[in-house]
């Protein structure tokens, strides 16, 4: 029989929904754990899209996409006030 893994070292798809609210309390929130799971993410990015023998366009089509709607985001008060505007 295998030991049971504790709940801070499982990832959160294998946490059950009873121990997520503990789960998520036993993260770092500090600076130094948030900029640490950011990194952990770009190197997972990297390793999965990024850094293969045989490369697709699914990883630069991702960041490509991702600055697409950063931008739309950015200037969505401008375009929703021309797209409101009545020409007559």
């Amino acid at each position: 029989m295998a030991s049971p893994v504790p709940v801070k070292e499982k990832k959160l798809m294998e946490v059950k929904l009873g121990d997520l609210p503990g789960c998520i309390l036993m993260r770092d929130f500090t600076p130094k754990g948030i900029a640490g799971a950011f990194q952990r993410g770009y190197y997972w990015y990297c390793n999965m899209y990024i850094n293969v023998n045989k490369g697709g366009v699914a990883g630069i089509s991702m960041v490509l996409a991702a600055y697409v709607l950063f931008n739309y985001c950015r200037s969505y008060k401008e375009l929703k006030h021309e797209r409101l505007r009545k020409y007559h």
